[in-house]
């Protein structure tokens, strides 16, 4: 049996590269921060939900434990982030601001992935591991700053774990999405529609989580498996630099 971890599993990217994972075959263990009122879109699948904090070290060992009840983890994929609740110059930013955002996308990335990357090793069957990070994580937004920050963060995380997983047969790689249609982006839609509408994106439309969920499960099942420590950018040709 392949078992797949998922954080953030409730939300747009998460719950659709989970349910990718599902239709692969892998049995999943999501966790999210809220209760799960609905899980009927996961009816039929091997699907297991843990509520949980990815900031809080006892959420963090209470996903691994309720993962390697059945089995054996060969993929974990962390989605799970957070935006700044309020949107500030960086000039105005707050420590508590970069706490919270820092705590849930850097930190708690990290050691769910040491975590886990530590089980990997003791199975000795390998594993791939996947960083949902941003395109913020190379593009400045002076009103989110700790936000950028963070996902720089995960890129560093990716390429530290890529490079000391390598020997262990566990590749570590990462997806930096663009402009994707999720809850964190939809109280900016507008702002979004018209700077797509303006030519920002090339090929002319928003993300949408199926996107990144695809690459997700290339990325696990081994069609890339020559590959580990990439930046994989899906955002629509937006980096593309242009006179």
């Amino acid at each position: 049996m392949n078992i797949a971890i998922v954080t953030g599993v409730l939300g747009g990217i998460g719950k659709e590269s989970a349910l990718h994972l599902c239709r692969r075959g892998y049995a999943v263990v999501g966790m999210d921060v809220v209760d799960a009122t609905d899980l009927s879109d996961f009816a039929g699948f091997d699907f297991t939900y843990v509520k949980g904090d990815l900031a809080n070290a006892d959420s963090r060992a209470a996903l691994v434990d309720a993962a390697t009840a059945k089995g054996d983890i060969s993929v974990l994929v962390n989605v799970a982030g957070v935006a700044p609740k309020v949107r500030r110059d960086i000039l105005e930013m707050t420590e508590e601001s970069y706490d919270f955002v820092m705590g849930i996308n850097t930190k708690g990335t990290l050691f769910l992935t040491q975590l886990v990357a530590n089980k990997m090793i003791g199975q000795g069957k390998g594993g791939s591991i996947v960083n949902i990070s941003s395109c913020s994580a190379y593009t400045s937004s002076t009103s989110r700053g700790e936000y950028c920050i963070s996902k720089a963060g995960v890129s560093m995380i990716t390429k530290l774990f890529a490079d000391r997983l390598s020997s262990e047969g566990i590749t570590v790689n990462e997806i930096c999405p663009g402009i994707i249609a999720t809850g964190m982006t939809a109280a900016v839609k507008e702002k979004y529609d018209n700077l797509i509408a303006g030519g920002l994106v090339p090929l002319g439309r928003w993300g949408q989580p199926e996107d990144i969920a695809k690459a997700v499960v290339a990325l696990c099942d081994g069609t890339f498996g020559y590959t580990t420590g990439q930046s994989f950018i899906l955002d629509g040709g937006m980096h593309i630099r242009k006179l």
